[in-house]
């Protein structure tokens, strides 16, 4: 098929070319075929033409069409940012300076463009950035390392300089090992590849460290050798180090040498501190009057400047004295400009009000159709704001539009632009009161600030409207408050919910009806108040008697509470009454809530009490509990390493917990039993039970004789008979042995009683303990022993739940491993591949087995079809599109042969079959499929 007929919208070829993809009579069909056509591997553009076609016909079996052309575009675009940051990275790895920060933003900003970072090449370029990034963070590790260590060298050396010159010679051979093992590793650093990519701090710290070592060496080798040539030579000079001096000069037996005298202060500390002080006050003071710019106090300042440099000129510092000579020169050039600094000061709040308004264009006005002349503003009259001012049609050939003039709009609203008025005015008299008037920018000033002032103006008349509104508003609602509460003095049917919503909502509505002034506010507050109390008054009753009610509970909660004996059902009761009441007389929030802590504390105590009783009698548990603990905790351990031996051996020692009691108890008995004397035991064997009242002597005469074998127990056997009135009671036959009830067998025949009355005339009860049995005859019950505790009993029943959910979860795993296996056996003819006994699970037996193997020990010979066929009508599993016709024709022939196995009972033999046929990719997704569900049986 060429790409030419491909691009031709013939169906036909189309069909040819999918394989019946549009001719085929069912959805499921189309979409079979659609798949087998993708598993030839076509191009691109011949999915997207069968997509476009057949999506308009059948949405459903375009779907596979659809995924793949989807996966292909996103494989390609994943191919696309894979190249793109690979190009990045591959960049970044050729610097020969590598940022840090911008190799991690790498693999930062590659995550978030969704770049496949776990697929190569990005892998590995992300490996090696790694690697790159912890070799420049490990050379800067080292640098520190170095740092400290040159440090602690100094240390060292500096050390020797307060001992004996003697002990520095001593340990000069290990410093001369030391430090150039030092300067060797520094030049280690220095040369390493990724040197040029550490930090710009740390190449100049490696370097003062290096310097600063090999200074302190130099001066300590240099000191050294003249502290040994003056011990050799008396006329040598003495070394730089007193220490050493002072050694050598009493080694020559010269005095030590007295130290240097201080030379005294020329003037005192303290005199000169005050004096710097005061005059860097006065000096402080005149420069913040010249940054102010006001005349009048920078002349009293520098006065004062000046005064102060005459009392304590010679103390201060040139430096101190030179900054005040520059200040007293600017304070005198100001002086003489005071109108000059007071007008810019004027200008600048010229500028801040005319600044009040902004001016912005307005929109140019449209020229109607039918008038050709263009509309031009009168030229001493502005146009209006959204449309031109009329204007003399003006014939030109070709007309252009006139602009309308700018419109000035405040740049503030009525509260702030108030507030900017106070503020520059206040400005303005501050200045007039450093330097003379300027009435010329006063007027333009004034007139700024009073074109502002109308917005000011608009705004407080429309704040008077909205508070006169606001003022009747209010005064209505207080009005509707009085009129509704004459008519709802009591609720409609008790529901003082609903009062106590109509009251909020009307002090919401009071609360949003507007701003007013304080004075009115006021004036109608009490009013209000007034009213509102009177509305509430019913409810504030009932609200009273409410209270006196649930004080009346809280004290009875309190009795019950501090009772022995905690009554559950008068509880339940009394807060059954609390929360109706509750319920029909609302409270104030906090109020409520405090009443309901009061109420609930006492019996929240009680139950506490309870629980802390329940706990202390759980906390003392018995040896079997703690034994039924221990082995829990150990099935659970073994549940979370999820080994199916180890949960079966923890199940088998919980169990084995359980019934120790029992046994234990067992045990003790046999112990108690052969600790009697030979007499006293016959005595008690002979003695039946209800003559355990007899005296010592008739026991003991009783023992003399052999004791008479124990008349083996009569089971009671339950039987319906006729219950009529005058009807004959049928005979019961009495079974040979004991055993299950209703046996007709052995000696005694029928009519052995009532169900669970004795032979004897006694009752069955009587004799439990003699028979060993339970209340049904003499049917044996296993000795469970004592009753668990709760919390051994809840722990037992949790660790056996989750061990069941964990056996089947990993007999599921394993079930579908043992499956896997069994089809790559098939697909390798490898019988010694298939997987064990076990692992196949109960539904394959030996024979079933076998026969697998033996069907892959020969060639691949026969059809799977008919075999596979029946085996999904044995696991009753779907079956492709294309088979459903032969299924069906295979079912009727199934139904023709009554005598012939149905499929769920050959399934073993038809998996052989399959199994013995040549391996086919689709043949093993159906084997798959329908295995998954024979072997689950």
């Amino acid at each position: 098929m060429t790409q030419t007929t491909l691009k031709s919208p013939d169906t036909q070829a189309l069909d040819a070319l999918t394989g019946g993809a549009f001719s085929a009579p069912t959805s499921g069909e189309r979409a079979a075929r659609v798949r087998e056509w993708l598993a030839s591997n076509p191009s691109a553009e011949q999915m997207q033409e069968v997509f476009r076609e057949l999506s308009a016909r059948d949405k459903g079996a375009a779907k596979p069409l659809r995924e793949k052309l989807d996966e292909l575009k996103r494989a390609r675009g994943q191919e696309a940012i894979a190249a793109e940051w690979s190009q990045k990275a591959e960049s970044l790895l050729a610097q020969p300076r590598l940022n840090i920060a911008d190799a991690m933003a790498w693999q930062r900003d590659a995550a978030k463009a969704g770049a496949p970072l776990s697929r190569e090449p990005l892998a590995g370029l992300k490996a090696q950035l790694a690697d790159r990034i912890k070799g420049i963070e490990d050379l800067q590790h080292r640098v520190q390392v170095q740092r400290e260590a040159a440090v602690l060298l100094a240390q060292r050396i500096e050390v020797l300089s307060t001992k004996s010159w003697k002990d520095a010679q001593a340990a000069s051979d290990a410093l001369r090992a030391d430090v150039p093992e030092w300067q060797t590793q520094a030049q280690a650093l220095v040369e390493d590849a990724n040197w040029a990519s550490v930090d710009a701090r740390f190449p100049p710290l490696l370097d003062a460290s290096r310097n600063q070592l090999q200074v302190v060496w130099e001066a300590f080798q240099s000191a050294l050798a003249q502290a040994i040539a003056a011990d050799t030579d008396a006329a040598a000079a003495l070394p730089p180090v007193p220490v050493w001096a002072d050694e050598l000069r009493a080694a020559r037996g010269l005095p030590a040498e007295a130290p240097l005298k201080a030379p005294k202060p020329k003037a005192d500390p303290e005199q000169k501190a005050k004096a710097s002080e005061a005059v860097t006050a006065a000096l402080q003071k005149l420069e913040q009057e010249i940054a102010q710019g006001h005349g009048k106090a920078t002349a009293g300042a520098a006065t004062a400047l000046r005064n102060a440099l005459k009392e304590n000129g010679k103390l201060v510092d040139d430096k101190l004295e030179g900054q005040a000579h520059a200040a007293l020169a600017a304070a005198g050039e100001l002086e003489g400009w005071q109108r000059w600094r007071a007008d810019q000061l004027r200008q600048e709040l010229v500028a801040k009000a005319e600044a009040l308004f902004e001016t912005v264009p307005a929109p140019a006005a449209k020229p109607a159709p039918e008038a050709p002349a263009v509309e031009t503003p009168a030229p001493d009259t502005p146009a209006a704001e959204g449309d031109g001012a009329a204007a003399a049609p003006a014939p030109a050939p070709a007309p252009a539009p006139a602009e309308a003039a700018p419109v000035r709009k405040p740049k503030f609203g009525g509260r702030k632009m108030q507030e900017q008025l106070r503020a520059l005015r206040e400005q303005w008299k501050q200045v007039d009161q450093g330097g003379p008037p300027n009435h010329a920018l006063w007027k333009r000033f004034d007139e700024a600030c009073n074109e502002a002032h109308k917005v000011v103006e608009a705004w407080l008349d429309k704040v008077k409207a909205e508070a006169a509104e606001s003022r009747s508003h209010r005064l209505a609602l207080i009005e509707e408050l009085k009129t509704w509460a004459g008519q709802n003095a009591q609720p409609a049917q008790g529901d003082w919910k609903a009062f106590n919503r109509a009251i909020h909502q009307f002090e919401s509505r009071w609360r949003e009806a507007g701003h007013l002034s304080e004075k009115a506010f006021a004036e109608l507050q009490p009013q209000w108040k007034q009213a509102l109390q009177a509305a509430e008054a019913p409810l504030a009753s009932a609200q009273k008697q409410s209270l006196e009610r649930r004080h009346a509970m809280i004290e009875e909660a309190q009795v019950l509470g501090a009772a022995p004996q905690l009554r559950i059902d008068a509880v339940k009761a009394l807060q059954q009454r609390w929360q109706a009441e509750a319920q029909g007389v609302p409270l104030e929030r906090k109020q409520e809530q405090k009443l309901w802590d009061a109420f609930r504390k006492p019996i929240d105590e009680a139950f506490q009490r309870k629980t802390q009783e329940r706990e202390k009698a759980a906390a003392s548990l018995s040896e079997r509990d703690r034994a039924v603990l221990e082995a829990s905790k150990a099935l659970e351990s073994a549940n979370a390493g999820g080994d199916a031996q180890r949960i079966r051996t923890a199940m088998a020692a919980l169990d084995a917990a359980l019934k120790g009691q029992a046994q234990a108890r067992a045990e003790q008995a046999a112990e108690a039993a052969a600790a009697v004397p030979a007499p006293a035991a016959a005595a008690t064997e002979a003695t039946p039970s209800d003559e355990a009242a007899a005296s010592p002597a008739e026991g003991t005469e009783a023992a003399a004789p052999a004791p008479a074998p124990k008349p083996a127990p009569k089971p009671v056997i339950a039987m319906r008979g006729d219950d009529r009135p005058g009807a004959k009671r049928p005979e019961q036959a009495v079974p040979s042995r004991p055993g299950r009830p209703g046996d007709k067998r052995g000696p005694g025949g029928p009519g052995a009683g009532r169900f669970g009355d004795r032979r004897d005339g006694r009752d069955s009860r009587d004799s439990r303990d003699a028979r060993g049995g339970g209340r049904f005859g003499d049917r044996a019950f296993e000795d469970r022993g004592p009753r668990l505790g709760d919390v051994a009993f809840r722990a037992q029943r949790d660790a056996l739940d989750h061990a069941q959910q964990t056996l089947r979860k990993l007999a599921a795993q394993a079930h579908g491993e043992a499956l896997t296996q069994l089809l790559a056996a098939w697909e390798q003819r490898a019988p010694d591949q298939v997987p064990s006994q076990n692992e196949l699970g109960r539904s394959v037996t030996p024979a079933i087995r076998g026969s697998w193997t033996k069907a892959l020990q020969s060639p691949a010979s026969g059809d799977a079809g008919e075999a596979l066929l029946r085996l999904e009508i044995a696991a009753e599993a779907p079956t492709p599109a294309d088979q459903i016709a032969a299924r069906r024709q295979l079912q009727l022939q199934l139904l023709t042969r009554r005598n012939d196995p149905a499929p769920a009972q050959t399934w073993g033999e038809d998996a052989a079959r399959v199994l013995a046929s040549a391996h086919d990719a689709g043949v093993a997704r159906r084997l798959q499929n329908v295995l998954k569900v024979l072997l689950r049986g």
